[in-house]
């Protein structure tokens, strides 16, 4: 019968000590970091050119209307105030109300987030197993044809900007072929299937910037796995070449692949302004374009530090991550 020793107890409260610390550093890190955002936002949006009121009122307004419009909504008063006013209410919940449409602006940020967060989730969902895959292939025939294509075609496709892939792919599968919709946004009440069709050529140039360095990641991760001395032992005992790659090699290749991927889901929720505006979808990204084209500040102002929420919690998963997969770090073994 075995029996759970003092020493066992100790080392097992020490290693959650160590994770605790670990995971609290990175949430003070990531408190102090939107707090930095929302100053740089609020600060952006005061140098935005034009007047608020002038911007809803239009050029042939009346000055004085102008005026008692910027009173009302508060733009008058001291920077600092309307900075208070304005972040303890975002911390509350309260994102204020629209310029622009003179209504809350929560719905509209749920609603642009929902639509980004489907077009985001698709394009994870696609090119974080196929970077993989593409990146241990790669690494398992280094040197060969296959590992150039694979190296050189991945490293082209992220250096293309997506506006000029984007394009090309409109072009090519929407009006030449049209095999495609151009416009990622599905009628009301369209099916799941129809809304998938609408979404699959905006997520195309997602997919070619990603997969370049997802793969890359995981080719380098892959062939420094292979050569480690944990892989020549398991091939001195005899173990097949299937088993040393998926006990041995891919569990210690894919850790830094795996992190940094979840880094990504960040900003294939909240930075696709480009993609959002040529395939007229209404995300996250377009709607901040058009609230800053508008100056919509508290519309602008709540997209960004939401954005700025969103990939910080994505941070905060990739090292949680870091220490649920590296064995020792949890352990508290040297790197």
């Amino acid at each position: 019968m075995s029996t759970i020793t003092p020493t066992a107890h100790v080392a097992d409260f020490a290693k959650l000590k160590r994770i605790a610390r670990f995971v609290g550093v990175r949430v003070l890190l990531a408190l102090v970091t939107l707090w930095l955002l929302s100053m740089i936002v609020f600060a952006g949006g005061q140098l935005l050119p034009g007047d608020v009121g002038r911007a809803i009122l239009g050029p042939l307004a009346d000055a004085r209307a102008v005026a008692a419009l910027n009173h009302q909504l508060g733009v008058d008063r001291p920077l600092f105030t309307q900075y208070i006013g304005w972040i303890t209410h975002f911390v509350r919940g309260d994102m204020g109300e629209s310029y622009a449409f003179r209504a809350p602006v929560a719905p509209f940020i749920g609603g642009a987030l929902w639509n980004s967060a489907k077009l985001g989730a698709l394009a994870f969902v696609v090119v974080v197993p196929l970077g993989i895959a593409g990146g241990v292939y790669a690494a398992l025939h280094a040197g060969r044809f296959v590992d150039r294509v694979i190296s050189i075609g991945g490293l082209t496709a992220t250096v293309v900007p997506e506006f000029v892939s984007s394009i090309v792919l409109i072009l090519i599968f929407g009006v030449w072929l049209q095999w495609l919709p151009i416009e990622a946004t599905a009628p009301a009440n369209a099916s799941v299937l129809v809304q998938f069709e609408h979404l699959i050529l905006p997520v195309l140039p997602l997919v070619f910037v990603f997969f370049g360095y997802i793969a890359r990641m995981a080719r380098a991760g892959t062939v420094e796995a292979l050569d480690a001395d944990y892989t020549r032992t398991a091939i001195l005992k005899g173990l097949p070449r299937r088993v040393v790659i998926f006990r041995h090699v891919l569990r210690n290749a894919l850790l830094p692949t795996v992190t940094v991927a979840a880094t990504q889901l960040g900003y294939m929720i909240g930075g696709l302004v480009v993609v959002e505006t040529l395939f007229h979808y209404q995300g996250i990204g377009s709607l901040i374009y058009n609230a800053a084209k508008a100056k919509d500040f508290p519309m602008l102002e709540a997209g960004v530090l939401t954005i700025g929420v969103i990939y910080t919690a994505a941070n905060l998963i990739a090292d949680a991550l870091y220490v649920v997969l590296n064995p020792r770090l949890r352990t508290g073994g040297s790197r």
